[in-house]
């Protein structure tokens, strides 16, 4: 899903007022300045979750500057016209609030959970560093060193994070989506504050923006605090981003191997390249979360469990999952079950489900679990906040926000059989194997 950056898209992606059956209390409007808002009506506790979503992240960073967008977030939290650094931080702990920050492909974020009543002021710190950003060059350079050693643990210090990177890069070669969202240790340590700041004056304005508010308030009063805070902020020039690259859908895209001495066993991963929820039209993803459900949600009873890890198959466990990477199968061979015999394994279970077709007796049931898990969902107002910024940073709007629930129940059982044929049946997947140290010269090859 791909965004065009200007205002009037930012005030068209709220779309018509959901009902409030599905998404009860949901209420969006727009500032002059291009700000969207959407109050999210709560009022079973004092508390409220305020997140500000930015559409900009490791898709937008320039040539020679991978992890520019991530840098940006760590940067948010050091001086402003207003505030030293950290002061945020403490202002919002000496209140007894929590705050989270992060960066993913097409969006940055940053959230408080605070007493109602402090609304008003962590608003007010928020507009503050969307305009008044000022890092001193000391604060940049210990940044970075943060960022740099935050790379070396999560990515090149485990096996796992070495392994993701090399498997997303493998899926889109061609693509921002294959790259890593921290960017390279190189291009990291290379980051001038010239360059941060041109970026920060880029995208970081009321017109790149979605304001969440959900919890104990009105949505008046979230109107008067947004103009009173956010409204004399200028909005910036905007250019629509460059188009994606389109992903390669032919097969024969090399296995990728990653071997650690802190693997315990031999795992196999399978990623398809599979459509994210379009706007207006979300079928085909509802369809590929009630096949993965199907597939491999369960240990036991999943299509997955049955064929693969019973006591005559080749795996001690087998998963299904649908994500931003794509639809994705993980399993874990019994000792003894070499690499190729559990590939083959996988791929004529695929084949054999392709043929045959889900069970419309376990489609009807997955379908009204997943969409008992959704409904669930809305119970929690911080994870409310969090699906309604991610749906509009993605291109998504408020009416399909509150339509996903009965999209999920409307699943049929054609709707699954053709998302299976249109993604396990392309040929378009990236295999990865995570596995124990070298064997010997001459040993298996797993």
């Amino acid at each position: 899903m791909r965004h065009v950056l200007s205002a009037l898209a930012l005030s068209l992606a709220l779309g018509p007022a959901p009902s409030p059956a599905a998404e009860p209390g949901l209420h969006g409007f727009a500032l002059a300045n291009g700000l969207a808002v959407v109050v999210i009506e709560d009022h079973r506790a004092p508390a409220v979750t305020q997140m500000l979503w930015y559409r900009v992240g490791s898709a937008d960073d320039p040539a020679g500057q991978s992890g520019m967008a991530h840098f940006l977030e760590h940067l948010m939290f050091k001086a402003t016209g207003r505030l030293a650094d950290g002061e945020l931080d403490r202002i919002v702990e000496e209140n007894g609030g929590s705050f989270e920050a992060f960066t993913a492909t097409d969006q940055t974020a940053f959230g408080e959970r605070i007493a109602a009543d402090r609304l008003d002021l962590v608003m007010g710190m928020e507009a503050d560093r969307m305009v008044n950003l000022a890092p001193s060059e000391a604060s940049l350079r210990a940044e970075r060193a943060v960022v740099v050693e935050q790379r070396r643990q999560v990515l090149d210090g485990t096996p796992d994070g070495a392994f993701d990177e090399r498997l997303r890069a493998a899926l889109y070669p061609d693509s921002p989506d294959g790259r890593s969202t921290i960017g390279s240790e190189a291009e990291i340590a290379g980051f001038s504050r010239a360059a941060a700041m041109a970026f920060y004056r880029a995208h970081y304005a009321p017109n790149t923006a979605i304001l969440v508010v959900a919890g104990d308030v009105g949505t008046d009063a979230v109107r008067r605090m947004a103009e009173a805070h956010f409204g004399p902020i200028p909005p910036v020039p905007l250019a629509p981003r460059p188009a994606r690259p389109e992903e390669r859908r032919h097969p024969g895209t090399p296995p990728i191997e990653v071997r650690d001495a802190r693997v315990p066993v031999p795992q196999l991963t399978r990623v398809y390249l599979a459509p994210a929820r379009r706007a207006g039209d979300q079928t085909e993803a509802a369809a590929l979360v009630v096949l993965a459900d199907l597939l491999g949600a369960e240990r036991v009873t999943s299509v997955m469990a049955r064929a693969l890890a019973g006591a005559d198959g080749v795996a001690l466990a087998a998963e299904a999952s649908y994500s931003d990477l794509g639809f994705e199968l993980y399993l874990v061979p019994k000792p003894g079950v070499d690499g190729g015999a559990a590939e083959a394994a996988l791929d004529a279970m695929i084949a054999r489900f392709l043929e045959d077709g889900p069970d419309p007796q376990e489609i009807e049931r997955i379908r009204g679990r997943v969409r008992a898990s959704e409904i669930y969902r809305l119970d929690d107002v911080a994870s409310r906040a969090h699906r309604v910024g991610e749906a509009l940073t993605s291109g998504l709007t408020l009416a399909d926000v509150e339509a996903w629930p009965d999209v999920l129940a409307a699943v049929t059982v054609a709707d699954v059989r053709a998302a299976a044929a249109d993604v396990l049946g392309s040929g378009a997947f990236v295999t990865g194997w995570l596995l124990p140290t070298a064997p010997a010269p001459g040993g298996p090859s797993q």
